[in-house]
């Protein structure tokens, strides 16, 4: 251990002054740097003096556990038979331990995401992982297992699949707690707006409140789903179920970290958010099987890998590069990313395309609602500000009743990209009621701009018919 810099300057200045008093008390002490948690020799000399607190075992026995141990060479019983009893648990902690393991072998079997094996084999192995998962596929939450379950009573043909596959892992990671007050805060103050306008009188507004939480989505789903996967494995029931809609909830509303942290006044629990964001993003990376990804999917798990990169890269790029030795290898000489600064926002294709087709989708919903002096705060430097919106809105109303923002609205098909060297050209076009498709939000994308600031840098360039 080394004393604090400004203690040691402030020696070094007192043996420049040697033995003389005079000079000892001219001595200009530098003070520790604002915020600075001070500690002197003496707080070090009783660190190291002081009877030591004893170490008290904690071992747990995870799915994650159970994986890495299956996934090695040799007999994989006989190496958590080590695990179990070669620890510092008390006799009745390692039987404890042991039923665990089985338990959680058993509900991987059951999930068929291991199998057993006629015979040894080259390795030793008499149980392994199937073949058909991806590489650094994990189960890092106690629920995970279930995720996998509940996969699988999804449709895939249905356009929200992507975001329910979302909203089942949501379901079990830990609640973010102010994210989710400040979700019903808001969902309240709507409900109560609504119940005003209706002419709904207080006692019954505020009994009417009760029922208004933050969003739950597939909630009956889940529960039916996990109430069967619990009594085959009932030890799922000491971690309840959180159905809950962070990250779904922002990609629906089209919006970036800074808007989602903004429109919910999360200013003080950003490293909240941005944690449970990352949290997502690996439990979608590594819980989610191959087979059970879709292109949709995907592109949304990129994009919340881009999402968290962006507004803090150290959190994914140190994460990935272990998980995957190829991470920031390029084809000819490996260029690991800097942890310090993100990679270009554009290198990421199938990401910024999401970003992009947000920002398009979240001018459609905003021209949906005929909120024309937010489309204002957003494009009044391009020259549309809210009166110029006002006046292209109504044209629009003026011809037909409605602008969907449904699955199909917000889909790919309906977002035309021209690339160009160093911006691209957008056509987003607007879900009629008739299906004519003749108007549509034209934008152009400044590409250097966007790597610049981290997201899609977008000036609108008209809304008409075209």
């Amino acid at each position: 251990m080394q004393a604090p810099e400004h203690a040691a300057e402030n020696h070094r200045a007192l043996l420049k002054a040697g033995d003389d008093p005079k000079k000892q008390r001219k001595v200009q002490r530098k003070k520790a740097p604002e915020g600075f948690v001070t500690w002197t020799e003496e707080q070090f000399w009783r660190l190291v003096e002081a009877e030591p607190e004893t170490l008290v075992s904690r071992m747990q026995v995870s799915h994650s556990m159970l994986l890495n141990v299956l996934a090695r060479e040799g007999d994989p019983f006989e190496a958590m038979r080590a695990l179990l009893r070669d620890n510092h648990e008390d006799p009745r902690r390692q039987a404890r331990l042991s039923r665990r393991a089985i338990q959680i072998y058993r509900s991987l079997l059951t999930a068929g995401v291991v199998e057993r094996l006629e015979a040894p084999d080259a390795d030793g192995r008499v149980v392994r992982l199937v073949e058909d998962l991806q590489f650094g596929f994990a189960l890092n939450q106690v629920l995970s297992p279930f995720a996998l379950a509940a996969f699988s009573v999804l449709d895939v043909e249905a356009p929200t699949y992507a975001l329910d596959v979302v909203s089942v892992v949501e379901s079990t990671l830990d609640d973010p707690r102010q994210v989710l007050m400040a979700q019903q805060f808001k969902a309240r103050g709507e409900a109560v707006a609504e119940m005003k306008a209706e002419g709904i009188e207080y006692d019954e507004r505020m009994e009417l409140l009760d029922d208004v939480g933050w969003p739950k989505p597939l909630q009956e789903l889940l529960e039916a789903v996990f109430e069967t996967y619990r009594q085959g494995h009932p030890w799922v029931a000491e971690t309840p179920l959180s159905p809950k809609s962070v990250v779904r909830d922002m990609f629906e509303r089209a919006m970036t970290f800074g808007e989602f942290v903004a429109y919910y006044g999360l200013s003080r629990s950003e490293g909240l958010v941005l944690r449970y964001l990352s949290d997502a993003y690996k439990a979608l990376r590594q819980t989610v099987p191959d087979s059970a990804k879709t292109e949709e999917l995907s592109d949304l798990i990129e994009w919340l890998g881009e999402v968290v990169r962006q507004t803090d890269s150290s959190l994914l790029d140190e994460w990935e590069q272990l998980s995957d030795p190829a991470y920031g290898l390029g084809d000819e000489a490996p260029t690991v990313p800097s942890p310090l600064e993100p990679r270009p926002i554009t290198s990421n294709d199938r990401a910024f395309r999401v970003l992009v087709r947000n920002a398009m989708f979240r001018r459609v919903e905003l021209a949906a609602l005929r909120r024309w002096n937010d489309l204002g705060e957003l494009d009044a430097d391009a020259g549309w500000d809210a009166e110029r919106w006002r006046e292209a809105i109504d044209d629009y109303f003026a011809e037909y009743d409605a602008i969907g923002t449904g699955g199909d609205a917000r889909g790919p098909a309906l977002l035309q990209v021209t690339r160009e060297p160093g911006r691209w050209l957008l056509r987003q076009v607007i879900d009629d009621p008739e299906g004519d498709h003749d108007w549509a939000i034209t934008a152009e994308v400044d590409l250097v701009a966007s790597d610049e600031a981290g997201e899609a840098v977008l000036t609108v360039t008209g809304f008409g018919p075209t």
